[in-house]
């Protein structure tokens, strides 16, 4: 193996490695299985550099006996999920980049700079935390493979309840209030229901404020990327369906939730002065 990047983050410790033969492989760990990561990475041959980003880098450094270096993590999402894009052909002279991972961090980036443009602690935690609460399940993917058998008709209220029987000023389809059809209705108790009503919750806000980001810095599209969207076609569909009824393109991107371990992949490739690492199929 030539080189390692790992992205320790609150929920998940992410990792890319980068093989002899150029290709990239992917690997993650629970951040509650911090040393079980940490003693993974000690374990690979290692011949070239280690680099760390996140809010735990600090403590896997500790748990390592190799010295790594460190890329500041916005820095590294950055430039991960512009290798990212490179990688599956999308050209994109800018772009907002909505990261929704345990909370929701949206930058905007083009091919010379990127900043944070703010964010929003509604995420995939919010996802867990409320799911729990509301149905006492707490597997990420036991609630993703519940709520895409749900139905939010009876749960959260619609411009078009509001409307019923005229024709509202803006579609119908937009939701009016989360959650503020249960008790008008006697709404569903259903598990499924509520698992799908808190990821409509959790995806509209943050397309919400994704959007409003996007029209104040100019970008046409918002590149989302995150663990809390791995096999969650609900959540990708509720983001995409809001973005757009809002008026922007929407994007998600294969291997997002990696772009950390990839932007510190690439800043351990870097250190050693390299020429830039493939991003074409080679790169895969």
């Amino acid at each position: 193996m030539l080189h390692i990047g790992v992205d320790a983050g609150g929920t998940l410790v992410k990792i890319a490695c980068e093989h002899e033969d150029g290709a990239i492989s992917f690997r993650k760990f629970r951040s509650s299985d911090l040393t079980q990561a940490a003693e993974w990475v000690d374990a690979q041959p290692l011949r070239g550099n280690l680099c760390l980003t996140g809010g735990k880098a600090g403590l896997f450094q500790a748990l390592i006996r190799r010295e790594a270096g460190h890329v500041i993590e916005f820095e590294a999402t950055c430039s991960g999920a512009k290798w990212l894009l490179c990688r599956e052909g999308i050209a994109l002279p800018s772009f907002l980049l909505t990261n929704v991972g345990t909370g929701t961090s949206i930058h905007y980036v083009d091919e010379h700079t990127h900043y944070r443009v703010g964010g929003t602690g509604v995420g995939g935690g919010t996802i867990l935390g409320l799911s729990a609460l509301t149905t006492g399940i707490d597997d990420f993917e036991e609630i993703v493979r519940l709520a895409a058998a749900g139905s939010r008709d009876d749960i959260d209220l619609t411009v078009g309840h509001i409307y019923e029987g005229a024709t509202p000023p803006i579609p119908g389809e937009l939701t009016a209030s989360n959650f503020g059809r249960w008790l008008q209705t006697g709404g569903s108790r259903r598990k499924e229901d509520v698992l799908a009503s808190v990821i409509g919750l959790v995806g509209e806000t943050v397309a919400t404020v994704s959007v409003h980001a996007a029209g104040q810095s100019g970008a046409a599209c918002v590149l989302y990327i995150g663990s809390s969207f791995v096999r969650n076609e609900l959540l990708r569909r509720v983001v995409a369906g809001y973005t757009e009824l809002r008026g922007s393109r929407s994007l998600t991107l294969p291997d997002g939730e990696f772009s950390g371990a990839v932007g510190a992949l690439l800043s351990a490739r870097n250190a050693d002065a390299q020429v830039p690492l493939a991003c074409g199929p080679e790169g895969r």
